[in-house]
């Protein structure tokens, strides 16, 4: 059932809440024992305002010019300059459902009481998030450390009513008049709030939530397309069986040999070479038979990344935190190690399993590794060219997710005079993550094109019944089977967005029962 409503609290979101705000629209609440934590954390910070000891954020300046006092009546211009100086991003607009998520994840530090702000500005920042504005944010202006400080910083200017955001129906608008079309007013910023609304790590983890929620289906659908090309290619389900996979207990590669297993059972086409007899081949090459290794690597490098996103999901970043205790220290967290380097381990995985796969793609072009089928899968072979192009897209597309594997964590660069002199480059980690899944989900859906087509070829031998399901299915979503050529970008399309809107992996459960 889809989530209507996220009510934010003190304790960590889910990942389903973020990606129900992020791409489903869901509104958000915040709950009581939020705002009870936001007005005790608030009267500390209101008594240091009137303290005559210097204290970071509340009054003094920023980053390297933090030792710089600030008296009382510049206090709210402080704020604002700092919203405004900070709001500094270039480049390409972010994805809505990145702000989205990101927004989502700097209320839920604001609702914990670590930070500060007073409860009319975390009410109002949840009240924009509902009205579906989303302010304009660049790709280019993020670090990573002292947090994703210009995407924040781009919402921020919009609280207060200054810059840009992208209305409901996708219209770009200024964003004070965007919010008096919402019936809401800009918020003036006090002590300490421009600080609490830009030093998290909200943008990238927005985003290693997204693409982990993404590529756990897109893993058991390459499970669907290597099952298919194992039939097709005339290879064999013996290397699968869990007393071989036993020997090696790593558990993804435990549950990918499991997904083979069901959906090649009952497959004609395997039961028809099982016979020594009828069968010379002694191993399948690497790409068919070490599947489950490598699509379980990546099953538990994924595992890994979520455990890293749930700890973040539960974390307070901001600098200066206001502790428990009435505290207010400086501190470290906004740095964003932990889930740069996450991205990139699974940027790493994923060109691997979209290397794989394009490895079994161009198996069946090959007349000489393909076992008995057209080259190309072709009609006619030379009048027409079959799939011949579509493993050329398949390899280019390998080609730029090797080069995104680069990580981007260990690239650390200087900045604020010296002052950060070490900072994590998340969010570049984390943008190149999400063009590496989507490049792996072109990739997949290659193969499932091809392996299909693989499959008609076989005829009058038919494959099991779930792989065969999931052949009729893309055929009824108007991909056509063998024949003369027609263009293969919208046959592309098509199953590509059935491997993103999961339908692949539903029909073919409808056989098998739940993959892993």
């Amino acid at each position: 059932m889809d989530i209507e409503v996220v009510e934010v609290g003190p304790g960590p979101l889910t990942p389903e809440q973020v990606v129900a705000v992020a791409r489903r629209d869901a509104r958000v609440e915040l709950r009581p024992d939020a705002l009870a934590a936001i007005d005790a954390s608030r009267a500390v910070i209101e008594t240091l305002a009137d303290d005559s000891q210097p204290h970071y954020g509340v009054s003094t300046g920023f980053g390297a010019l933090a030792t710089t006092p600030i008296p009382p009546e510049r206090r709210a211009q402080l704020q604002r300059s700092l919203i405004r100086s900070h709001a500094a991003g270039a480049g390409p607009e972010v994805e809505r459902e990145v702000v989205r998520a990101l927004m989502l994840l700097r209320l839920s530090t604001l609702a914990t009481g670590r930070t500060g702000v007073r409860r009319e500005t975390a009410l109002a920042y949840a009240a924009m998030v509902s009205a579906g504005l989303t302010p304009v944010v660049h790709e280019y202006g993020s670090l990573g450390c002292s947090g994703d400080l210009a995407p924040l910083a781009h919402v921020a200017l919009a609280l207060i009513g200054e810059g840009f955001v992208t209305m409901p129906d996708g219209v770009a608008a200024p964003a004070g008049e965007a919010l008096a079309r919402a019936g809401l007013a800009p918020v003036v910023l006090a002590e300490k709030e421009g600080l609490a609304l830009i030093n998290g790590t909200d943008g990238m983890l927005g985003m290693l939530v997204l693409a982990a929620h993404d590529l756990g289906l897109i893993l058991r659908t390459a499970d669907v397309a290597a099952a298919m090309s194992v039939e097709a290619l005339l290879g064999t389900d013996a290397a699968f069986a869990a007393d071989l996979q036993a020997l090696r207990p790593h558990p993804g590669q435990a549950d990918s040999a499991a997904n083979l297993r069901a959906l090649l059972a009952g497959s004609p086409i395997l039961a028809s070479h099982r016979d020594p007899a009828a069968c010379t081949r002694v191993q399948d090459a690497y790409s068919l038979r070490c599947a489950p290794q490598v699509h379980g690597a990546a099953r538990d490098t994924l595992a890994h990344a979520n455990a890293t996103a749930e700890r973040e999901l539960a974390s307070a970043v901001d600098n200066p935190v206001v502790t428990p205790d009435g505290r207010v220290e400086s501190n470290g967290n906004f740095h964003g190690a932990p889930i740069g380097y996450v991205a990139d381990f699974l940027a790493i995985a994923v060109a691997d399993v979209a290397s794989m796969s394009e490895r079994r793609t161009d198996r069946f072009g090959d007349r000489g590794r393909s076992n008995g089928l057209p080259p190309f899968l072709a009609d006619d072979p030379g009048v027409d060219s079959g799939l011949m192009i579509a493993q050329y897209t398949a390899a280019g597309i390998v080609s730029e997710l090797k080069r995104l594997a680069v990580p981007a964590s260990v690239d650390s660069i200087p900045s604020s005079a010296m002052q950060e002199d070490h900072v994590s480059m998340g969010w570049a980690a984390a943008r190149k993550l999400r063009r590496a899944v989507d490049g792996l989900r072109s990739v997949v859906a290659i193969e499932l094109l091809t392996a299909a087509r693989g499959l008609d070829l076989r005829r009058p031998l038919e494959p099991g019944p779930a792989t065969a399901a999931v052949r009729d299915a893309l055929r009824a979503a108007g991909v056509p089977g063998p024949g003369p050529d027609e263009p293969v970008a919208p046959q592309i399309e098509a199953i590509t967005a059935a491997v993103a809107d999961g339908s692949v992996v539903v029909t073919a459960e409808a056989v098998t029962g739940p993959l892993r």
